[in-house]
């Protein structure tokens, strides 16, 4: 049991790629990790929009700012594309859902146009 996953013997035979193997070996993330990791995505974004802004009231170099900006907006569409991403894996597998109109105050699930809007608003 204290094996790694690549030394241990692949089920479908030697020849096979990773990519022939059940996806469903790997444990999904939990909803709280998945929240976990976007949060602190989003306070390393805040904290990066906060230099930038004090770069820009100090008069850094224009380079300098933008390159800092554009490391911001990447960690905020990063931090929207984990969003969505989760919301799909709930998709997936909340079979059985009623998608009705929610009047006992529960999220209503999300439609795959729906998820399709979001994810192209991040594009």
């Amino acid at each position: 049991m204290g094996s790694s996953p690549d030394s241990a013997p692949h089920p479908a035979g030697p020849s096979a790629s990773p990519r022939d193997q059940p996806t469903a070996a790997a444990p999904a993330p939990t909803k709280p990790d998945d929240l976990r990791k976007t949060v602190n995505r989003l306070k390393r974004a805040q904290g990066q929009l906060a230099a930038v802004i004090a770069a820009v009231e100090s008069g850094a170099d224009c380079r300098a700012v933008v390159t800092q900006l554009a490391a911001v907006s990447s960690a905020i569409d990063r931090a929207g594309f984990t969003i969505i991403s989760t919301a799909m894996k709930e998709c997936l597998t909340d079979t059985g859902t009623d998608t009705g109109t929610g009047t006992d105050g529960a999220r209503k699930p999300l439609r795959v146009e729906e998820l399709e809007k979001l994810f192209l608003a991040l594009s």
